[in-house]
């Protein structure tokens, strides 16, 4: 597909294609950057570097807040342009504070129907729609993923450990129960 971009639009797609590039190759956007890279209309825009750095260093924070808002999804199983355009568009959303929020979403959505597949946009709208909602009512929204997140691995943690009581003793060579914890062996 062939997809001409000029100024701001243009930096978003720069920067969409580097983070994909990163996360497709294990690396930080910054090693990207110091080796080869690969954009569709070049050269790199100084906003669209800013945007991959910037997301690209708060990854962790923003898949919280991405896995937070995507029902049902766990961020892996995201598609990885809509990953990446979340990411950049919740970047911009919270720390670009010259860019205004319906904006970023409007652009991240255009970016979807230009990479992404028939379901990006509206995903893409749906989640950022619901992100730009609690930034409008004073949500920190960082704080409360990262809250979620814990609350989450606390579940998943208790889970396992409910997991592991259930499962059985396992047999010795001899054929006799292994000791379980606190047991002796004879």
């Amino acid at each position: 597909m062939s997809t001409h971009f000029g100024g701001r639009t243009l930096a978003r797609s720069q920067a969409l294609q580097l983070l994909f590039q990163a996360e497709a190759n294990s690396r930080a956007v910054l090693s990207v950057l110091d080796g080869e890279y690969a954009l569709s209309q070049g050269p790199l825009d100084d906003y669209g570097r800013r945007l991959a750095l910037g997301a690209d260093e708060m990854r962790p924070d923003l898949d919280a807040v991405i896995a937070m808002r995507s029902t049902g999804w766990s961020v892996s199983r995201l598609n990885a342009v809509d990953r990446n355009l979340l990411r950049l568009a919740l970047y911009e959303m919270l720390c670009v504070d010259e860019v205004d929020v319906a904006v970023t979403i409007d652009e991240c959505v255009e970016l979807a129907k230009a990479y992404g597949t028939d379901e990006s946009s509206r995903f893409v709208n749906g989640l950022l729609g619901r992100v730009a909602d609690d930034l409008d009512t004073g949500v920190e929204v960082i704080a409360k993923a990262r809250e979620a997140a814990r609350e989450r691995a606390a579940a998943q943690a208790e889970k396992d450990a409910g997991a592991e009581k259930d499962v059985e003793p396992q047999a010795d060579a001899s054929g006799g129960a292994a000791p379980s914890d606190g047991e002796d062996a004879e």
